[in-house]
């Protein structure tokens, strides 16, 4: 266990130790394989608004099983309605609440 209680990897390119989460090593500069993107909360609040009664926003946010609840359903306004909560909800919500509820 290192000192510092972090999780770290090896950085594919020079091998150095970089934090477990870094998508870029610091030393050399190279993107890491693996490395999450995070999402955008405007293009989830979004397709919130526009597509939620299909649950495309729960699919674009990784929640996959929401995002089939929300298919099986689809044929009823409920998951329209929610899903126009839920986009409104996301764009109203800050940057920095949004990337720690649905960030990598």
């Amino acid at each position: 266990m290192n000192p510092e209680n972090k999780e770290i990897k090896f950085c594919m390119n020079c091998g150095g130790r970089i934090d477990a989460k870094a998508e870029i090593c610091p030393l050399c500069g190279v993107r890491q394989p693996g490395s999450h993107r995070s999402r955008d909360r405007v293009v989830a609040g979004t397709f919130g608004i526009l597509l939620g009664g299909f649950g495309i926003h729960k699919f674009y946010l990784g929640k996959v099983g929401q995002g089939i609840l929300y298919l099986l359903f689809c044929w009823t306004i409920i998951p329209s309605i929610v899903g126009l909560i839920e986009g409104i909800r996301y764009l109203v919500m800050s940057e920095e609440k949004f990337a720690q509820k649905y960030g990598p």
